[in-house]
């Protein structure tokens, strides 16, 4: 029977992001304890690095989480239901006023510009951005001196680092540059600690964190990594088991080549779903701590797993990616965040 017309079926997904919740909380705790005294807040933008900002926003608040960070207005929005404390990074553009009146955020002001559109449009309690070295959003620490945020209710200063996840002299500097701020605006609080930046340690923590990348299983800096656990898992569906004769090739310019026969599994999942082409001949499935090789070339929606050890596998199983962050990132050459943030939206998450 065909669907009536306008109505559309629901069909289950061959792709799915599991999303460990467990995880995420124990994540936000480890960083929470890392950050000392510092209250411990959580950048929730790009829809949650990719793993779905509304799910890990509650997550998090329940495991006690009180600030968030989203990237613009559209993602506070998103988010009202949950009624969280958002902050919107990217501040506030002319046609943001009327979201950013309702009061479901708060605007991270970030020019003289900002500035004066919040006062114009009837201030109230914002956050501002001043820049310290980064050179990308902010007012300069001098227009700060100069009187700039004079008279404004400022909730959180921050600021942002450019090298955290590097041991160089640009952070102190960033560092003395924030601290010297201190009691100079009317903030109660100071916040400049990305995820790396908590590592640096607690001269860099001031009255609150806000990592990113740590939360969801990214390794910002090497002696960070035994404190996080792996976030999220993209699993998909096997379409179609074959084997390959000995000398026979898999996949798009042939670049695999079977030694022996092999028992083959075709997998949904490719390059549009944001597995990378540089994880061709690298990436792995796992079953049950067993590694799986990536065979061939990534395609746009397929990718080819070495299946020969688990002869019950077949179509309609699903196979969950070897997809730890830091490792994928070594074995492709591609930034945690780029492998995070990219996962396509034909995963179902949750």
């Amino acid at each position: 029977m065909r669907p009536k017309a306008g109505r559309v079926m629901d069909i289950a997904a061959p792709l799915r992001l599991r999303v460990d919740r467990d995880a995420l909380r124990s994540n936000w705790q480890a960083l929470d304890r890392l950050s000392g005294t510092a209250a411990c807040g959580a950048a929730v933008k790009a829809n949650g690095y990719g793993l779905g900002a509304s799910l890990v926003a509650e997550t998090l608040a329940g495991a006690g989480c009180r600030d968030f960070f989203v990237a613009n207005w559209a993602e506070a929005l998103a988010l009202a239901p949950l009624g969280l404390t958002v902050s919107v990074l990217h501040g506030l553009r002319a046609e943001d006023l009327p979201a950013a009146r309702v009061g479901v955020a708060r605007p991270v002001l970030n020019s003289p510009e900002q500035v004066a559109r919040w006062r114009d449009g009837g201030g109230g309690r914002c956050d501002v951005m001043v820049d310290t070295g980064i050179n990308r959003l902010g007012v300069s620490v001098q227009a700060v001196g100069e009187g700039l945020l004079d008279g404004l209710e400022i909730d959180t200063l921050l600021s942002h680092l450019a090298c955290a996840d590097e041991d160089v002299p640009m952070n102190a500097a960033q560092q003395r540059a924030f601290a010297g701020l201190a009691g100079r605006t009317s903030a109660r609080r100071m916040s400049l600690a990305n995820s790396a930046g908590i590592g640096l340690g607690a001269d860099y923590h001031f009255d609150l964190t806000r990592p990113g990348l740590a939360l969801y299983g990214g390794v910002p800096r090497p002696d960070m990594a035994g404190h996080l656990r792996q976030v999220g898992i993209p699993e998909a569906q096997i379409l179609q088991r074959r084997r390959v004769p000995a000398g026979e090739t898999v996949g798009y310019n042939a670049t695999w080549t079977a030694p022996a026969e092999t028992e083959v599994a075709i997998i949904n999942l490719g390059y549009a779903d944001g597995y990378r082409r540089a994880l061709s001949n690298k990436g792995a499935a796992v079953v049950d701590g067993l590694e799986l090789p990536v065979l061939g070339r990534v395609s746009m929606d397929l990718i080819a797993v070495d299946v020969t050890a688990l002869p019950d596998l077949g179509e309609g199983d699903w196979l969950a990616m070897a997809y730890d962050l830091a490792e994928a990132s070594a074995l492709s050459g591609v930034s945690q965040y780029e492998l995070l943030t990219g996962l396509g939206q034909r995963f179902a998450r949750g």
